[in-house]
């Protein structure tokens, strides 16, 4: 049984069931996903998450770290939660074009501090997201067309391993743990800080654009025609959108790492669509890159799912999304089409399909399961079994990313630096 043994031996806050403020503090990003974890530690720092880990090992107990809780997949029965938020030192060293930051920080502040240097992290659409969780699992950034997996970026990372020890991890002292870290998740270490590469960035140009549905095909369209020929440098997502209370909306999100006037002209298919109901495109502060797809920034209850494409089909642009509200589609390849240095290795869908529905009672979560069974059915010829790493839905495992052999690697090193079981990742490579 959890209790004053463990309140000896960390710091930080424990909390176990029964206690003023447990389930609140247990309470994943996504409100659907129930968290029956056995205590919440919130660690004082990365000397208090390395005697939580000696705790667990001792206790034959497991511990999952959270920041947020983002993409939580609810498999937390009896583990100690661990919450990262104190872990928040940052440093950005514009000099060397690095950041170093620890596991409670969130990307909108690494943005507002590298962007008045000229220079970016690989991030992706939500400044709320944790940027250790993010990166462990991959990361797909706006940029990863450019600069690829936001894990290959990583240059080190401050860790705790299964026995409470805590060392410095790089490709020089261990190349194998660091090639795990870098995209297959924290299933192996616990990682209190990362040190990763910052990109240039002296002029953002992007936004997103939206028009009524019935514009759908014509926008689609255009999207077609851009990312046919899109350079590494742009970013283009198209939108559906079906809010409750609205009429349905069609839209384009988009960034380009250039000169305002290249990326206007760029994305000029747009241009003669008419009807639009608003268009942010500008030239843009890094800081300000959380706005365009302008995600919620609290908790909610939504129900979310991904798949990879290996093509485009028109009717994506007409299929009714209903009961769900929103579905979109990423342009991918470019450089993540490439082989890198960290697990997540090369991703060969050109385009990528992620649709949210409501899931804020037991009716509305059937209807959002079925009505993304139904899109996935319908669209089944170029759907191609795989979902992104870091984008896997509970009840999803890692099998459902990596390939065979990557996936026994991974399971390989698990068993090899965490034979007790430690370490609980969102999603386990053993499951």
């Amino acid at each position: 049984m959890i209790g004053g043994d463990l309140r000896s031996a960390v710091r930080g806050r424990v909390l176990t069931r029964g206690d003023d403020g447990f389930d609140a503090a247990r309470r994943a990003w996504n409100l659907t996903v129930e968290q029956p974890v056995a205590a919440v530690v919130e660690a004082a720092d990365a000397a208090d998450v390395a005697a939580l880990v000696r705790y667990a090992r001792r206790s034959g107990l497991s511990v999952a770290a959270q920041a947020g809780g983002h993409d939580a997949s609810g498999d937390v029965e009896g583990v100690i939660l661990l919450r990262t938020g104190r872990l928040n030192g940052l440093r950005v060293r514009a000099d060397e074009r690095t950041a170093e930051v620890g596991a409670g920080v969130t990307w909108g502040r690494v943005l507002a501090e590298a962007g008045p240097h000229g220079l970016t992290g690989l991030a992706g659409s939500s400044p709320a997201v944790n940027v250790t969780g993010y990166t462990l699992g991959g990361g797909l950034s706006w940029f990863g067309r450019k600069f690829g997996w936001a894990a290959d970026s990583v240059r080190a990372a401050e860790v705790v391993d299964a026995d409470g020890n805590r060392t410095r991890v790089t490709d020089a002292s261990d190349p194998e743990l660091f090639w795990g870290l870098r995209g297959g998740g924290g299933d192996f270490a616990l990682v209190t800080s990362l040190e990763f590469d910052l990109y240039p960035a002296p002029v953002l140009y992007g936004g997103r654009v939206v028009w009524p549905d019935a514009r759908a095909a014509e926008v689609f369209a255009a999207f077609r025609a851009i990312t046919a020929a899109a350079p590494r440098e742009l970013a283009v997502w198209f939108n559906r959108f079906s809010f409750p209370g609205a009429p349905p909306m069609a839209g384009l999100d988009l960034t380009y790492l250039g000169d305002p006037r290249e990326g206007a002209a760029l994305v000029r298919a747009i241009d003669g669509i008419e009807g639009a109901i608003s268009d942010t495109r500008g030239t843009l502060p890094v800081a300000d890159l959380g706005g365009i797809a302008a995600e919620p920034t609290k908790p909610s209850a939504s129900m979310p799912r991904a798949e990879l494409l290996s093509a485009l089909d028109d009717a994506l642009a007409t299929e009714p999304i209903e009961p769900l509200i929103s579905v979109q589609v990423r342009h991918l390849s470019g450089a993540l089409a490439e082989p890198g240095p960290g697990a997540s290795g090369a991703l060969s869908e050109p385009y990528g399909l992620s649709m949210v529905g409501v899931g804020a009672d037991p009716e509305l979560a059937r209807a959002t399961r079925a009505g993304q069974a139904r899109f996935v059915e319908r669209f089944r010829a170029i759907v191609t079994g795989r979902k992104p790493y870091t984008l896997l839905a509970p009840g999803e495992t890692a099998a459902d990313f990596f390939t065979p052999p990557v996936l026994a690697r991974l399971r390989e090193l698990k068993r090899a630096r965490d034979p007790h079981d430690v370490f609980r990742a969102n999603h386990p490579v053993l499951k």
